[in-house]
């Protein structure tokens, strides 16, 4: 098979060679998403098997997301000087180690910290994928090929997810993480073979990865996913008593409203990566418009079943538009140190999680309902598109 060497300097490599590569680092999305979000499925079973209540296991997802928010910046800024293959693989091994170990925790505590060590990787690993894929393929397709990469993350919520808390519940929650450390494997092999072999970055240091927090638009960027994204988590959070208490369905449909969401995902992944190479801030404003508008439209009609249906799809599908296009906006505005900046992204979607999870739980404390989360999330929405509006009239202004 041939190579590809580490730059756009290099000829390109062949369609085939390409989307090899990108299916290996997506296969890594794919065993991602299972591990952030089975758990969530399998909390009870987790509960009771480490002995502590229900919200107090919660804390363990929290732990996976505290690593996110870390490891991130951390892990790229300190691996500077590594090829980006070579560090793609470390940050595999390690999330793979994460979870073998998870498998042996036989009690609490010591879940906090494997959890923890498994979230170290997650943002990071994301990160160097979106400049690996986006680095195989010509500038007007860099959202494609980070959406691809995406796409794992999205797949795995219609098929990972509901595979991984089946066989925990059939067989113990500790199989979630055999089955994902096996994933963790096959991804290490698959990018061995068919990621290009590469060489370190020229001149690259950790202080000129550290030279992306110095600019301004990073952190612009950061704040629209921060904001932005967290009126799609404020609905997401509470999607379960939505729609069994306001439209109406039996708790054992769930799953197929959450499998509806995660095709939505798929969906809006795939169209986001397009119009991502139709115009980046374009789409920004487009999405960013899009998403306001259908979280009103979703607590205006939640309440009637075929609706609810229609607009939990809609809603996955407008949620993951939006990620192609920060990713790319984040390559674009951190020239020399694209790295680190596009792991950030992760950063900042875990914390537009928490974000929206805590005002759409504010909303519903107040007595607002369980529609409320979806227009506080929709006011999120058009503050996002006021933060990107922003940005984009900075750019003008510079030029």
């Amino acid at each position: 098979m041939p190579l590809l060497k580490s730059s756009r300097e290099t000829s390109p490599a062949s369609p085939k060679v390409v989307a090899w590569a990108i299916l290996s680092l997506a296969i890594g999305g794919f065993g991602i998403g299972t591990t952030e979000f089975a758990m969530m499925g399998l909390l009870p079973n987790v509960a009771e098997g480490v002995g502590v209540s229900v919200p107090t296991a919660g804390h363990v997802i929290s732990a996976y997301a505290l690593g996110v928010v870390v490891g991130a910046p951390l892990l790229v800024a300190v691996s500077a000087k590594m090829a980006r293959k070579t560090l793609a693989l470390s940050l595999m091994a390690l999330f793979t180690v994460g979870n073998l170990l998870s498998v042996f925790a036989h009690d609490y505590s010591t879940l906090m910290v494997t959890r923890f060590i498994a979230g170290l990787p997650h943002g990071a690993f994301f990160g160097v994928a979106a400049v690996l894929a986006a680095s195989m393929v010509a500038p007007t397709k860099r959202g494609r090929a980070i959406s691809m990469v995406m796409m794992g993350l999205s797949i795995a919520n219609v098929l990972g997810v509901p595979l991984a808390t089946f066989v925990g519940q059939q067989f113990g929650w500790r199989w979630l993480f055999v089955l994902v450390g096996a994933i963790g494997v096959i991804t290490m092999i698959c990018m061995s073979i068919f990621i290009p072999a590469q060489k370190a970055q020229a001149g690259a240091s950790l202080r000129k990865e550290l030279s992306a927090l110095r600019r301004g638009q990073v952190w612009i960027t950061l704040l629209i996913g921060v904001v932005g994204f967290g009126g799609f988590f404020a609905v997401y959070t509470y999607v379960a008593n939505t729609m069994t208490d306001v439209a109406g369905f039996a708790p054992s449909f769930l799953p197929v409203i959450v499998g509806l969401y995660g095709v939505g995902m798929v969906v809006g992944n795939y169209v986001g990566g397009r119009i991502a190479d139709w115009s980046v801030m374009g789409s920004i404003y487009l999405v960013m418009g899009f998403i306001a508008t259908m979280l009103v439209l979703y607590a205006a009609t939640v309440h009637i079943q075929w609706m609810a249906l229609l607009m939990i799809f809609v809603i996955g599908a407008s949620g993951a538009m939006l990620i192609p296009s920060l990713q790319t906006r984040l390559l674009d505005v951190s020239p020399g140190a694209p790295t680190l900046a596009s792991s950030l992204n992760h950063s900042a979607l875990n914390t537009a999680n928490a974000l929206g999870a805590f005002v759409g739980g504010l909303v519903i404390t107040w007595g607002w309902g369980f529609t409320a989360p979806a227009l506080v999330g929709a006011v999120l929405a058009v503050l996002g598109l006021g933060i990107a509006l922003l940005s984009g009239l900075l750019d003008k202004r510079s030029k």
